[in-house]
């Protein structure tokens, strides 16, 4: 088998993989043996491949294709499994079920594309024999936080997209969707107690046009905001796919949106904001009074009720300290805490928060440069270079790297006059997302065990749809998935001939993917302003 075929062409690309003679057929009579704590995953496996392939898959105590765990495999950790699959049965074991979960995904891959399709009527004009070549195949991940952030605080986006979004994330073994709520541009995040956040907070009168400083605007209302049953049923559906959806409420700064809603949270209550329709950075901030705190307690309270993630993000980054240097009331809070001046109330401030999250067992994130402006116990999610996240690392903090010039995926992905608008100022292909590093190999080991993994982030300034989501998304989310799962050393040029046969299956999915060759075509481009 030629060298570039022995991963079969999976994303990201296993561990190890060693290829064995004949196949192994799924039909009618194949059924399912879950061991103990694997029943749902076999659930799992009965829910993702019975819409294209019309197979029941039964539960029986003589299945073929048995799903078992077994915490003696120790060597797997969490999320590692080990496949073997002969021409007359399937075991798929991992020392958690999570594992199971990480090779149910392998198993959808290695069928047809076609086993992919929503719908039997999908498949059918193409239909094949449920087939997978035979193989011994053991996968570990490189790194335990494999993530995405969506930025729905600019553009809101149903709730039944970030299933979608989930399911596509899963399917490439990504595990954590980072869910950016709220911003100067709307809040989505409900709270009984504040209702004003997303009934006034959740609507803008219009958005900017273009970059920040852009005197356009479209004069269209926008908003949305998600109820706390779609919040929860997010979380619910994530889970089962083996995904965690980490929560983003920004503060001190970044918060335009709640304090249109609420002006006594402010610096000075007694105005009437707007929730923000430009982009870039406002210098409106939150207050450091009492009922200020009050507030975020609050709102965090709700949010730790609907998200069992052990970390919850609260941004931090970007924060002004205009108002604080005039504001009286801030001035005796710098003096009530032996502050050295306003702009340590930053660093004041996340600590407060930070600690009420530690105090109800979670890790505060939050985004920084270099990590020195969050308290310690802060995990750093670091965006500015990889200088940055080392020092980060060094001082104590754990990371998540998040490079704007390898994880940005709101930049155009080349330099093409047809690519969709998109944050000026660089270029983020292919290459470039799979080219990073989250721990480099020169970095001492204390620093690089610090490392949690890597993350894409897409703000959503200009985009506005599920299909230019996707556009921007893919296949760049692909290059990430096998960076962050993979000890890989051929680097792009090595992944690309595995990506351009898995783009058949993201035809299958029906995603909307900029295509590796040629450069995107007008119509193709026309393609991002439509919902896939």
């Amino acid at each position: 088998m030629p060298a570039s075929r022995t991963h079969f062409d999976l994303v990201p690309r296993p561990t190890r993989v060693v290829p064995r003679p004949g196949r192994f057929t799924l039909d009618a009579t194949t059924s399912v043996r879950a061991m103990p704590g694997a029943e749902d995953a076999a659930d799992l496996l009965r829910t993702l491949l019975g819409p294209a392939t019309g197979l029941p898959l039964p539960a029986s105590p003589a299945g073929e294709i048995v799903l078992a765990v077994d915490p003696q495999l120790s060597g797997l950790r969490e999320e590692g499994y080990g496949l073997t699959i002969g021409p007359h049965g399937l075991l798929l074991r991992g020392a958690h079920a999570t594992g199971l979960l990480r090779g149910i995904q392998t198993i959808r891959q290695l069928l047809p594309p076609a086993a992919l399709a929503a719908a039997p009527e999908a498949a059918a004009p193409r239909r094949e024999a449920w087939s997978m070549p035979c193989a011994e195949i053991t996968d570990v991940p490189r790194y335990r936080w494999r993530g995405a952030m969506l930025d729905v605080a600019r553009h809101f986006q149903p709730v039944s997209y970030l299933r979608r979004y989930v399911d596509l994330l899963a399917f490439h073994k990504l595990n954590v969707l980072h869910l950016h709520l709220t911003d100067d541009q709307g809040w989505r995040m409900p709270v009984p107690a504040l209702p004003r956040l997303t009934g006034i907070g959740g609507h803008r009168a219009q958005s900017m046009v273009g970059p920040a400083g852009s005197t356009t605007y479209d004069g269209r209302r926008h908003g949305g905001s998600y109820t706390r049953a779609e919040l929860t049923g997010l979380v619910a559906y994530a889970a089962r796919r083996g995904v965690t959806v980490v929560p983003e409420i920004e503060m001190p700064g970044h918060v335009r949106a709640a304090l249109a809603a609420y002006p006594a949270l402010g610096n000075n209550p007694g105005r009437t904001l707007d929730v923000w329709t430009r982009w870039g950075v406002c210098e409106t901030v939150l207050g450091v009074h009492d009922e200020v705190l009050d507030f975020c307690r609050t709102v965090l309270a709700e949010v730790m009720d609907v998200f069992p993630s052990e970390h919850i993000h609260l941004g931090g980054e970007e924060c002004p300290t205009v108002e604080w240097e005039r504001s009286p009331a801030a001035r005796r809070r710098v003096a009530a805490e032996g502050l050295s001046g306003p702009q340590a109330l930053h660093g004041w401030f996340m600590g407060r928060i930070g600690e009420f999250l530690v105090q109800h067992g979670r890790r505060p994130t939050g985004w920084a440069e270099t990590g020195a402006e969050l308290p310690p116990g802060f995990t750093v999610m670091s965006w500015r270079g990889q200088v940055d996240g080392l020092n980060a690392a060094r001082r104590g903090h754990d990371v998540v790297t998040a490079h704007y010039l390898s994880t940005y995926l709101d930049y155009a992905q080349s330099e093409d006059s047809g690519e969709p608008a998109a944050q000026p100022g660089a270029v983020v292909d292919l290459k470039a997302v799979h080219a990073l590093d989250p721990a480099p190999e020169a970095w001492e080991s204390e620093a690089a065990a610090r490392v949690l993994g890597t993350q894409a982030q897409l703000w959503t300034e200009f985009v506005t749809t599920p299909g230019h989501i996707e556009y921007l998304a893919f296949p760049r989310l692909c290059a990430l998935a096998d960076r962050a799962w993979t000890d890989s050393a051929g680097g792009a040029d090595d992944f690309l001939p595995c990506l351009e046969r898995h783009t058949a299956r993201l035809d299958a999915l029906g995603v909307n993917y900029r295509p590796l060759a040629p450069r995107p075509s007008s119509a193709a481009v026309a393609r991002t302003a439509r919902v896939s």
